[in-house]
């Protein structure tokens, strides 16, 4: 009896976690396409709109959404600074029922100069909604 059980529950496990990764892939290709059109907003619809939101990069921690939207504005205004992104997924986890982490690369293909680095991301579900609730950038 117990082997049927699992055998009967284990499809809406194996379908239900695919989802959930699907819809946070879904957000970063989001974020990439605003990134490449140059929309710092459309781009910022990925993160949490909070004061708790925690950015770390090479200048140290910031908190917040403005904080963090008028970081990326100054670091990278004007095309030339904001090239071309590309994301590259190393590693999806879920942390638990409301948890993802996503490790990657990305690349930023620019005429001032390629850069790119890793980054590590924690994503919440909020009312329904995947949101990064800290990036950690190098």
């Amino acid at each position: 009896m117990k082997t049927i059980i699992l055998f009967l529950l284990l499809p809406c496990f194996v379908f239900s976690q695919p989802k959930e990764e699907r819809k946070i892939l879904s957000l970063l290709d989001k974020q990439t396409k605003a990134w490449n059109k140059g929309d710092f907003d459309g781009f910022m619809k990925g993160y949490i709109e909070s004061d708790s939101l925690m950015y770390i990069g090479k200048s140290g921690v910031t908190y917040g959404f403005n904080a963090t939207l008028s970081s990326y504005k100054r670091n990278y205004a004007g095309a030339d600074r904001m090239g071309e992104l590309r994301f590259d997924i190393l590693h999806l986890k879920k942390l638990g029922k409301k948890h993802y982490l996503v490790v990657g690369k990305w690349f930023l293909k620019r005429t001032a100069g390629d850069v790119g680095g890793y980054y590590t991301l924690t994503f919440e579900k909020i009312k329904g909604e995947w949101v990064i609730i800290a990036d950690h950038s190098s």
